[in-house]
């Protein structure tokens, strides 16, 4: 495999791992919007039903994508490519919304598969407003990382331009 198809494939799963996480979390976002109408016995029974699934779905998508990541960082790095900037900026975002899962998102997740729907934490509400917040903030992150990676992909040449 050539260098030239090791950068394309990277770009590639870059921009769709990206597209596919960024798709992910908005429309998490759409729907925990419409689960704020909802009292805590509907909301905990839609939270323990979409966590048997989405948490692998994520992490089966983040690995790919996050590795590509990197490898295209590298890539544009070693190329000296005008790309480095825009993936470099991607993957700090990837990693600090990352970071954001780990520290809010995940721990109440975790939390929540252990509610009794028929009878929920007193400050229920509260715990689903932070992990909301939480949520929005990790979706910006991903929406600005794949604009980035869009602006490192899309019509920017990988190799410097010779200098006469």
């Amino acid at each position: 495999m050539t260098n030239a198809q090791v950068v394309k494939i990277t770009r590639y799963v870059s921009l769709l791992g990206g597209g596919v996480l960024t798709g992910g979390a908005l429309t998490t976002f759409v729907l925990e919007l419409a689960l704020r109408r909802l009292g805590a016995l509907t909301y905990i029974q839609v939270r323990q039903a979409e966590h048997d699934y989405f948490p692998w779905f994520i992490g089966a998508v983040f690995g790919p994508t996050f590795i590509a990541v990197v490898m295209l960082v590298v890539l544009a790095r070693k190329a000296g490519s005008p790309a480095l900037r825009p993936a470099a900026t991607a993957l700090v975002l990837l990693v600090l919304a990352l970071v954001v899962s780990f520290v809010v998102n995940v721990p109440i997740n975790l939390d929540q598969f252990d509610w009794n729907a028929q009878a929920p934490p007193e400050d229920w509400a509260g715990i689903r407003d932070r992990w909301q917040i939480a949520h929005a903030v990790r979706t910006t992150l991903c929406v600005i990382a794949l604009g980035c990676l869009g602006a490192a992909v899309i019509d920017r040449p990988f190799e410097r331009a010779a200098t006469p």
